[in-house]
């Protein structure tokens, strides 16, 4: 397993990139969120269980980083939650089952308080096998059921500062061509047709994958392909309608897909939040982009990417342990602005004021100041 193995209650717990493995596991740890595994899904019935999002964050694949964001965990889940129901009242599949609060199963519109927990539910994760420095997906047919599709499927309708578009272009990862553009894009700049990409979700480090792979990797037919893409359109128009009442810009997206024991496709882990877009207001962002802009200018930074480098190179697996140093704290005075733009972010799709936090566009002004100040 990649990074967190411990004990509790007597039975092992494994964590692996966000990705929760049952094998009669009771608690899942993860560097964001726990999972609760109430019923384990088997072959061909899917389980059932509870996300436990927490005050950790994590950045460039590192795990949990060494500051907790008070509240964040509290922020994601109904923020999550919202989405999914305005998902489901769309009439997209989704393993939303409610938010836990005081042992009940609620709606948020029900919630008199913030929770951190959301009731979904599970079906398998199938890993591929390791061997040689490549990964084994041959597992991965289209006649599998009731599993965890093995990749991220991402949406671009703006490419602004720090998208990993103008890198993929400058190491020539990809094209212009490939991408669907007919200029080289300036950061910052929206797109008049989104971008749809796709990456890996099993592996020691993700990965972009063209569709052509994608479809291999997951043992997807033609008009499997089509129906995640229209379904990422739909959770793009979706989020961008909501964030957008809000007064941000939706940049970028991730969401999560599997097929449940009937071969449906539905939508899962959890979308629309601060950790998986990537949102502006008036051009400034407004995600986790905050704090990785923060650690790209540490000396971290650049061993974690030689540490990736030298791993990939040399096929090992476990880019960690050739990282030469260890992440800094935050800033005190951002790691405030940060809880609070997860926390405004919140009173506004919900459209009520459930945190006591400022305005959104008063932190948005305070992180301005911060910047222009560091």
């Amino acid at each position: 397993m990649k990074e967190n193995s411990k004990k509790l209650n007597l039975e092992y717990i494994f964590y692996y990139r966000n990705i929760y493995i049952v094998f009669r596991i009771k608690l899942t740890m993860g560097s964001v969120k726990d999972l609760q595994i109430l019923k384990e899904p088997v072959e061909n019935e899917g389980g059932y269980g509870r996300f436990i999002f927490s005050d950790r964050y994590s950045v460039f694949d590192w795990g949990e980083m060494p500051d907790h964001i008070p509240h964040k965990g509290e922020a994601l889940c109904l923020i999550g939650a919202y989405l999914f129901e305005q998902a489901s009242g769309k009439g997209i599949r989704t393993h939303y089952g409610g938010v836990v609060a005081d042992d009940r199963v609620l709606l948020t519109s029900e919630l008199e308080k913030p929770s951190n927990t959301m009731e979904i539910r599970l079906v398998r994760v199938i890993h591929p096998k390791f061997n040689n420095g490549k990964y084994d997906y041959s597992g991965f047919t289209p006649k599998l059921k009731n599993f965890l599709i093995p990749l991220e499927v991402i949406y671009r309708n703006g490419l602004p500062e720090g998208s990993s578009i103008f890198k993929r272009l400058e190491n020539r990862e990809t094209s212009l061509e490939e991408l669907g553009l007919d200029h080289y894009p300036k950061p910052g700049e929206r797109l008049r047709i989104p971008i749809f990409d796709a990456s890996t979700k099993l592996e020691g480090k993700d990965r972009y994958a063209s569709w052509n792979e994608a479809k291999s990797i997951a043992g997807l037919e033609d008009k499997d392909v089509w129906e995640i893409r229209g379904t990422l359109l739909d959770i793009d128009n979706l989020i961008t309608e909501i964030s957008g009442k809000a007064g941000l810009t939706n940049e970028d997206g991730k969401i999560e897909l599997a097929y449940d024991s009937y071969g449906k496709l539905i939508l899962v882990d959890v979308i629309g939040t601060l950790d998986e877009c990537r949102f502006t207001y008036n051009g400034i962002n407004v995600s986790k982009e905050i704090a990785r802009q923060f650690y790209k200018k540490t000396e971290w930074y650049k061993d974690l990417q030689e540490a990736k480098k030298i791993a990939e190179e040399k096929g090992i697996l476990d880019w960690k342990n050739l990282c030469k140093s260890k992440p800094i704290n935050l800033d005190p005075e951002l790691k405030k602005i940060i809880e609070w733009m997860y926390t405004s972010t919140a009173n506004a799709f919900l459209e009520r004021e459930i945190f006591d936090s400022p305005k959104l566009e008063e932190v948005v002004e305070k992180y301005r100041k911060w910047r222009n100040n560091n």
